[in-house]
């Protein structure tokens, strides 16, 4: 099972993608990192991201995407922008989009620990979040 995570802060969907196979768990390579959003009220540029996400997804034939839930409101609360683009993936035809809670992820991490040290991983620092999500999903 080959999954998607993301995690979205402010105008961006940071994603890391992870693969199930056997037992194992792998770390494919992908083009992209992140998708940044200059203007979330330009109709074409939200089509654009939606677009180009599906099409991300559909060349690495995802199975599934994972969302890393953001507080409405409060200190920690996500950003407006944020919560349009997590709508624009939940509106991909034919996607399946789960979502899971920090509060799961710790608890998930807490049963079954990484094996390994994220710097060893290869992906990038901004990463780290998505990568946990990923991982919590899987195990």
């Amino acid at each position: 099972m080959k999954i998607c995570a993301v995690e979205l802060r402010s105008n961006e969907a940071i994603i890391c993608m992870l693969n199930k196979n056997s037992g194992m768990i792998d770390i494919p390579d992908c083009r992209t990192q992140k998708f940044i959003i200059k203007d979330s009220l330009d109709n074409q540029e939200m089509r654009d991201f939606q677009f180009a996400f599906k099409k991300l997804l559909d060349d690495y034939q995802v199975d599934q995407v994972v969302i890393r839930t953001r507080e409405t409101r409060g200190k920690f609360a996500g950003s407006a922008i944020g919560f349009k683009l997590e709508s624009a993936i939940q509106l991909i035809d034919g996607l399946d989009v789960q979502f899971i809670s920090t509060a799961e992820i710790k608890q998930s991490l807490k049963r079954n620990p990484l094996a390994i040290d994220f710097r060893s991983t290869g992906l990038r620092q901004f990463q780290e979040a998505a990568f946990t999500t990923a991982f919590a999903q899987l195990s």
